[in-house]
């Protein structure tokens, strides 16, 4: 039993929010799957996610729709750039697992574009909730 007010792994979308340099925050709807009691989301290598969890490692999700409005309460967590091949292909057989054909279609669009290899995967380590 997750000790989270959500389980991210039963979401379809999160709203995953990075931080500026300055402490703004940013959210963005992704997909989101667990492997090894670790979340995963992927995303262009250079996209400004990727970046500001590079410069800040602090991360909140909430469960959202595809829109990216939240719809619950928000769990903070760390968030690192995976580089071990082996925690990348881990992260993408359980995103595979979830997402079934939607995630092969993006495989495919994504080798077609020549962004495939271009991907970046982050790793989500969450915080426990504390008891009231």
């Amino acid at each position: 039993m997750s000790s989270h007010r959500f389980d991210p792994a039963r979401e379809t979308y999160v709203s995953l929010v990075t931080f500026r340099r300055d402490g703004r925050e940013v959210r963005t709807p992704v997909w989101i799957a667990e492997a090894d009691g670790r979340y995963y989301v992927f995303s262009e290598g250079d996209a400004g996610k990727v970046k500001r969890i590079r410069a800040t490692k602090l991360v909140r999700l909430a469960a959202c729709n595809y829109r990216g409005v939240v719809r619950g309460d928000w769990i903070d967590g760390l968030g690192r750039v995976v580089k071990e091949r082996d925690v990348i292909e881990r992260a993408l057989a359980s995103l595979r697992r979830k997402y079934g054909w939607r995630m092969k279609i993006g495989d495919v669009l994504s080798k077609l574009s020549g962004r495939y290899d271009k991907r970046a995967f982050l790793e989500i380590e969450l915080a426990r909730a504390t008891e009231a």
